[in-house]
């Protein structure tokens, strides 16, 4: 059976009153008090009841993480990014894959939670059909937590033309995205080369989706096609992965013959082989920023605050896939 509230009072020698004080942190109690309810809860292995709790509250303590994919292995690093700190906030994370073109808003599940979290790849208009998935009456300001994606993708082709490259190769672009990842990461890498007078012409390779399979035909596609490059920027790790095992498999040494970056410091590519270069775009930053803006408009429920935009740094991790020949 368990654990009540009337146990932990009476092991501890106080009242029930004095127990809930301490649970729910109120000042103005004894340390030594406070220290016996505690050993009282662990001795009793007390459990509070949550569900009576947020009924009281008006609250879940749970919020939701929406992800555009559950494939790309990005999402699952930052999906537990999130829930590192969410737990840090007190929150539990339920996590959902977006539907854009769902016919209706995903009202019962989002009667569930307290807030929630969109991380798109898409453009402005994509953002726009998940907000609509919001129940009718939502009108919340939303925040937003953004990567550098233009700045970093730039620092990644400017890295390999700072190893003497030339012919590279900007791999992931997507079709009519200005303002989305795809898009935002194209211009950063079209600003470079164009500052270094290069001309890309042939060198910008669509993708229908950021995977290593992609990534893999896209290479394929390249070599069959006779195109002659000498860097690859990858728009992520997966597709960096996926023109790594391309190349090898025709016998192209990298990075003697051709350098490789990607773009998202994936686990994986701390392994591959050569081990990926890569940018580190602060998922741990984003996630935990986004998950204290999200605890505080809950907290602050009733209440106005402005929607707020912040932009985290990032970071070129070089390893051996564009380390320079010795």
């Amino acid at each position: 059976m368990a654990a009540t509230l009337s146990d932990v009072a009476r092991l501890a020698g106080v009242s029930i009153k004095t127990v809930s004080n301490v649970i729910h942190d109120h000042p103005h109690i004894r340390p030594a008090t406070k220290q016996r309810v505690l050993d009282a809860i662990a001795a009793v292995d007390y459990r509070p009841n949550l569900t009576a709790r947020n009924l009281r509250s008006g609250r879940t303590g749970v919020i939701s993480l929406v992800l555009p994919t559950l494939r790309n292995p990005y999402f699952a690093e930052l999906a537990e990014a999130v829930m590192d700190a969410a737990d840090r906030e007190g929150l539990s994370v339920l996590i959902e894959q977006s539907r854009p073109d769902a016919a209706a808003p995903r009202v019962s599940r989002a009667q569930l939670v307290d807030g929630m979290l969109f991380s798109t790849l898409g453009s402005e208009a994509e953002d726009t059909g998940l907000y609509a998935q919001l129940p009718p009456g939502t009108d919340s300001p939303v925040d937003h937590v953004t990567m550098r994606n233009t700045e970093a993708i730039r620092a990644a082709t400017e890295h390999l033309l700072g190893l003497g490259r030339r012919r590279i190769v900007a791999l992931g672009a997507r079709p009519g995205d200005t303002s989305g990842a795809g898009g935002l990461r194209l211009l950063g890498y079209r600003q470079a080369v164009e500052a270094a007078g290069i001309d890309a012409a042939g060198l910008v390779r669509p993708v229908e989706s950021w995977t290593r399979f992609d990534g893999a035909a896209a290479t394929d596609a390249l070599l069959d096609e006779g195109i002659a490059f000498d860097g690859i920027v990858a728009f992520n790790d997966a597709l960096a992965l996926g023109a790594l095992r391309a190349l090898g498999q025709r016998g192209i040494r990298v990075p003697e013959q051709v350098s490789v970056i990607g773009f998202d410091d994936l686990d994986d590519s701390r392994y591959s082989l050569p081990a990926l270069t890569t940018i580190s775009p602060g998922r741990e930053q984003i996630a935990t920023l986004a998950v204290h803006m999200l605890a505080e408009r809950i907290a602050a429920r009733g209440e106005e605050l402005a929607p707020r935009t912040l932009t985290v740094p990032f970071t070129l991790v070089e390893r051996e896939s564009t380390a320079p020949a010795r």
